[in-house]
């Protein structure tokens, strides 16, 4: 496969982002939606689709490059295991034609599909089983795809495989690891915090039943309820702190953030930046909070908004950490914004005793601001 310097430089990049994707803790939609980007800009394709077939007949998992929403919409439901993607999934070998429409396996396109010519496709292999296929159509540079492009696609195809099966066995491993989690959770509430809670009701209970006939005696129990409740609260500020992700620990709010931020950054168009003030030391349940609000706010962002730009910033402003995530996208009003995270931001803030407020218009962009004292 022969290329010049600056071909190389733009594969070991796409292969960077690919293999980098299949490393990090991502879905396995995110993982295959970098791998079918990174195919399609390398290799000059109008079109570009990753597809994991399911045992109905359907594909679990199809991921697109080159197809608007709109034209979604338009097309209908998944495709099929039909026509061309049914027989590269039976037949496990690549498909490289000048005219797609000519080979005696395709059968139709939903009238809404857009019209493809010159195709290449290869198969995503664990051994001989077939995972899935990636394919491109209507290669945007004349003569259509190469022996070179082929070669370049089933290279695609085993980082494919490897993110597919990565991103599965970690995804059943964190399944795992949430049932144990809760599990613990759940015994640690009862030993702790639900006995306490049990004892604070029975006291409050005798503290009624004296307060009529023995005041000296309520006020005596009603000072055992202060103190329940607040082991009560401190035991289960513990238990919450528990639940605090591993990189706190280690890099701190501003830096993990910023990884994060970094990382979403090489895998997604649009531009996304970090800023960060000198922070002061934080509440443990405060950074997961503003760690958590910020993840949320631009997955909306990335997802739902269509910016070009996502800008996260971390300052400080007085006696307040306040987080910013802006983007340059949509926006949305009121009604269309219920369902993107926003009540489940704002009672993240106001769990550690700060708000959100969301600025947002049709085609204006989106500001979630987060404040919260330190």
């Amino acid at each position: 496969m022969s290329r010049d310097p600056e071909d190389r430089d733009a594969i070991l990049h796409a292969v960077s982002s690919a293999v980098l994707a299949v490393t990090r803790h991502l879905s396995v939609r995110e993982v295959l939606q970098v791998i079918v980007r990174s195919a399609q800009r390398l290799l000059d394709a109008r079109y570009a689709a990753l597809g994991v077939p399911d045992d109905d007949g359907s594909f679990a998992e199809f991921v697109a490059e080159g197809i608007t929403d709109r034209q979604w919409d338009a097309i209908g439901p998944l495709p099929r295991q039909h026509g061309m993607l049914g027989a590269m999934l039976r037949e496990g070998v690549p498909v490289r034609l000048p005219d797609l429409r000519e080979d005696p396996r395709f059968e139709w396109w939903p009238k809404a599909h857009p019209v493809m010519k010159d195709f290449l496709g290869v198969p995503i292999l664990d051994g001989d089983q077939v995972l899935g296929i990636i394919f491109l159509a209507n290669k945007r540079t004349p003569g259509g795809f190469t022996a070179a492009d082929q070669d370049l696609l089933t290279l695609f195809a085993a980082h494919a495989a490897i993110a597919l099966i990565n991103a599965r066995l970690y995804e059943s491993g964190r399944e795992l690891a949430m049932v144990e989690e809760r599990n613990r959770v759940s015994r640690d509430l009862h030993d702790a915090v639900t006995q306490k809670l049990f004892s604070l009701r029975l006291t409050a209970q005798a503290a009624a039943a004296l307060v009529h006939r023995a005041p000296e005696r309520a006020v005596a129990e009603l000072d055992t309820v202060q103190r329940l409740a607040g082991e009560a609260l401190a035991e289960l500020r513990a238990v919450i702190v528990e639940l605090r992700p591993a990189e706190l620990d280690r890099h701190g709010l501003a830096e993990t953030l910023g990884r994060q931020v970094r990382l979403l950054d090489r895998l997604h168009p649009a531009a996304v930046t970090f800023e960060a003030d000198t922070l002061p030391d934080l509440r443990s349940e405060v950074e997961v909070a503003v760690l958590r609000v910020a993840q949320e706010a631009v997955h909306n962002a990335l997802r739902h908004a269509r910016a070009d730009l996502v800008v996260v910033r971390l300052a400080r402003e007085g006696g307040r950490v306040v987080l910013t995530v802006s983007d340059d996208g949509t926006g949305f009003d009121e009604l269309a914004g219920r369902g993107l995270g926003l009540v489940s931001m704002k009672e993240r803030a106001e769990s550690v005793g700060g708000g959100v407020t969301v600025t947002s218009a049709r085609d204006e962009g989106t500001t979630v601001r987060m404040e919260v004292g330190v």
